[in-house]
């Protein structure tokens, strides 16, 4: 006889149990009243800061928006840690506060650090390392990083989980789900369900420390080639869901190679472009979260270090095949290739006005790949104005003849896109990105990218992204 179908609520108390950390009622709620107190309290700030004045009232402000961020922890602060890597969106003040969340936000204490060892390793997990350092070297938005070595003395990096992730992930999700419910109402411009979905999968996804191991696994095999690009080597029987231990990377990061000679940041471009469009062009996956916390680099900027690879994204074959055809018609100005290459990405059927619309957008994202010369990524115009003129044209043009639904996969490939072009405007840098882009698309076919992407993430037992 077949086994009677358990009640939904069943199931719902059943997935409880396996990850008691998603649905823990009192941390739902504290996770949205902390949220509240924290921007209350940075409004408090803030108001005290503008009343008495100052020249250092901005900078008041920002430390105490950055406090309150670094305190709720979890996506909202990855909000900060985006808007903090585009050169000019914000002032100076808070960019410089806000981009310190990236890699410097407080820490937990070494009571946390005690309890999460010990309930991921067991009550004996010191005595499995050789040393361990409890102060955290690095926080960030959903963990922090410790120093540790293995019994032989090789220097580890031990990612720890904070506590009640998931149930502050979910939270937020429902909090997420509440402003797009709003904007639908009122937006004319997009229209965001598919957004929302792609945002909580991806988001549940990175509290999933074992699917990040198979993830940096995935990228020692897809760049085993690039000598001067290097990957972390998790180790499994030191990690497990909340927990990751990997090899620890020497590297300084980006922002200290900032006004290096131009030849150095023309390197770090070059690697950056590499490791980024490479794994996409032949696999079809992208790392989602290219912010410049997420690299380092040895000296003189002679190898890169990827770090954090809990945000990536799989993309079905087809994906792949719209973006290389989209760089093609805008090549050749075939505005119904482009059309064709946003139904390959799954905007379904659009209207002519909104292909053109769209297409603004895509001359944007593309433009430094188009031109076959050495230029900047802005290519002088100021990183403020960078993209605000085509962003006011398609929006105004989306509210003729909108609105767009944008599909899952778009999400994170355009952020991607923006916050790798945001540490090409940091750099400065003059390369020809044209001729490197053709190196990686070279000789492109579609069943060769489903052939090899699905070869791959069975060697390291991985499911692509949903859907």
């Amino acid at each position: 006889m077949a086994p009677r179908a358990r009640p939904p609520y069943i199931l719902m108390i059943m997935d409880t149990m396996n990850d008691p950390e998603r649905d823990r009622l009192t941390a739902r709620v504290g996770r949205i009243a902390t949220v509240g107190a924290n921007a209350a309290g940075a409004g408090i700030s803030a108001g005290l800061s503008r009343l008495f004045g100052g020249d250092d009232a901005d900078r008041q402000i920002a430390m105490a928006i950055k406090a309150a961020l670094g305190r709720t922890r979890g996506p909202l602060m990855k909000v900060a840690q985006i808007m903090a890597t585009i050169p000019d969106l914000l002032p100076k003040e808070y960019a410089e506060e806000l981009s310190q969340l990236q890699m410097n936000a407080p820490p937990m204490g070494r009571p946390f650090v005690q309890r999460r060892m010990r309930a991921e390793l067991g009550p004996q997990w010191a005595a499995r390392f050789g040393s361990f350092e409890p102060e955290a070297a690095h926080a960030a938005s959903l963990g922090q990083v410790h120093r540790a070595t293995d019994l032989a003395g090789a220097p580890l990096a031990v990612k720890l989980q904070y506590p009640d992730m998931a149930s502050a992930v979910e939270a937020d999700i429902s909090q997420l789900n509440n402003l797009m419910g709003v904007y639908r109402r009122f937006g004319k411009v997009v229209d965001p369900s598919e957004i929302q979905v792609e945002l909580a999968d991806r988001l549940r996804e990175e509290l999933d420390y074992e699917r990040e191991a198979k993830h940096m696994a995935l990228y020692r095999l897809m760049l085993k080639d690039a000598a001067d690009i290097h990957v972390p080597t998790p180790l499994a029987a030191l990690s497990s869901k909340r927990l990751l231990t990997m090899e620890w990377l020497e590297g300084a990061p980006i922002r200290s190679f900032l006004e290096a000679p131009l030849e150095v940041r023309n390197r770090i471009a070059t690697l950056l472009f590499r490791a980024w469009w490479g794994p996409m062009a032949r696999y079809g996956v992208i790392h989602g979260d290219p912010h410049l916390g997420n690299y380092t680099f040895t000296a003189n900027a002679a190898e890169l270090n990827l770090l954090d690879f809990g945000c990536v994204r799989i993309f079905p074959p087809r994906f792949v095949q719209g973006v290389v055809n989209l760089y093609r018609a805008l090549k050749e100005d075939d505005i119904a290739a482009a059309a064709k290459a946003y139904a390959d990405w799954g905007f379904g059927a659009l209207k002519p006005e909104a292909v053109e619309a769209l297409t603004i957008w895509a001359r944007f994202i593309y433009g430094p790949m188009l031109e076959d010369r050495v230029r900047t990524a802005a290519d002088g115009v100021s990183p403020g104005e960078y993209g605000r003129r085509e962003i006011i044209k398609v929006k105004d043009e989306l509210q003729q003849h909108g609105p767009v639904k944008v599909p899952r996969e778009f999400v994170f490939m355009d952020r991607a896109a923006i916050g790798l072009g945001a540490a090409f405007l940091h750099l400065r840098a003059e390369i020809n990105f044209h001729q490197i882009f053709e190196e990686q698309i070279q000789g492109f076919d579609v069943g060769q990218v489903a052939i090899r992407q699905a070869a791959i993430l069975d060697s390291v037992d991985l499911k692509p992204s949903s859907p």
